[in-house]
């Protein structure tokens, strides 16, 4: 039996030729960057599951004509969860906070502290999601590849067809404009917390 987690670029090469177990390979080696990538983009385990198997549906569907990046698919699947995730229009219904169990010992953190900490980080994930819907669907997946992922702009600019110059310059431009967008968030949150106060 053909070990293809150890070769992703012959894995896809049998995939091509419809080899269905060299397809189940790549989907086992890159499925869990694609869910968490999903995840960051809807905050719903249950969209990003829906997400991640619509991607890999589109994966094998639109295999002839799939962008490979230095040998791995894995960046054409970032860009179409990324717009995946955008045209998922099912709010944030199902949406729950996770508290994990507070540990026992008597220097523990107050629940209150843990969930305060919890609700922050959701938040500021809630900021990034917003300020990344703002953005052109290929700009989002612009920095969801370089900032998240962790491609180059030459990498990501290959995944998105474009050219290394035009990556840099729009990524440059996304970056301001993501910032732009998470610090006005943030100011309106203050805002809204100094009216809460005040109240």
């Amino acid at each position: 039996m053909v070990e293809w987690n150890r070769d992703e670029p012959a894995a896809w090469a049998a995939a091509l030729d419809n080899d269905g177990d060299a397809f189940a390979a790549v989907f086992d080696l890159h499925r869990d960057r694609v869910y968490h990538h999903a995840l960051r983009m809807t905050a719903n385990v249950h969209d990003a599951e829906d997400v991640t198997a619509a991607a890999f549906l589109e994966l094998w569907r639109r295999r002839k004509s799939v962008r490979v990046v230095e040998g791995s698919v894995l960046p054409w699947l970032i860009v179409t969860a990324t717009n995946l995730a955008r045209n998922l229009a099912r709010g944030l219904r199902r949406y729950q906070a996770l508290i994990a169990v507070l540990p026992r010992a008597e220097d523990a953190r107050s629940a209150e502290d843990v969930a305060l900490d919890q609700i922050e980080e959701m938040r500021i994930a809630a900021q990034v999601r917003e300020a990344l819907s703002a953005l052109a669907p290929s700009d989002a997946a612009l920095i969801s590849l370089t900032l998240f992922e962790h491609y180059s702009p030459a990498q990501a600019a290959v995944a998105l067809g474009i050219s290394d110059g035009a990556a840099r310059t729009r990524l440059h431009r996304a970056r301001t404009r993501m910032a732009a967008t998470i610090e006005a968030l943030a100011t309106a949150d203050r805002d809204d917390t100094t009216k809460e106060k005040s109240r």
